[in-house]
């Protein structure tokens, strides 16, 4: 599965985003997909995850209320989208999307077999 994410860029803060990540891959509706974050000199950390079908989502405390995770599995768009909102400098990093092994979310990175190659997201104050 190669996944392809994209949408990154600079904003200020209070401003918002809009990341993608798309693959060609037509069971795409079979794996939950992540989005995790690495800011310079940091670890690599959760930010949020739905299921295989849409139904379930989680968040990081961090960015809960401010970001949203949806996927369009129709029309083969085979697309998960994370909508930033209200960003702040501390969101600045390198985004990164996932698929995990299964149709269930997860917030851990080891049980995400799929990575996309990141796009960077620069929050101003």
């Amino acid at each position: 599965v190669q996944l392809q994410a994209s949408g990154g860029g600079l904003v200020q803060t209070g401003g918002s985003l809009r990341l993608s990540c798309a693959t060609s891959e037509r069971s795409f509706g079979l794996y939950g997909v992540g989005w995790f974050r690495q800011a310079p000199g940091k670890e690599r950390e959760f930010v949020a995850a739905i299921s295989g079908g849409g139904g379930t989502t989680y968040y990081a405390d961090s960015v809960r209320g401010r970001f949203t995770i949806a996927r369009d599995n129709a029309n083969a768009k085979n697309t998960v989208y994370l909508q930033m909102n209200s960003l702040a400098p501390e969101d600045t990093a390198v985004y990164y999307c996932a698929a995990s092994r299964t149709s269930e979310l997860a917030t851990m990175s080891y049980d995400y077999r799929y990575w996309g190659q990141g796009t960077q997201v620069t929050v101003s104050s």
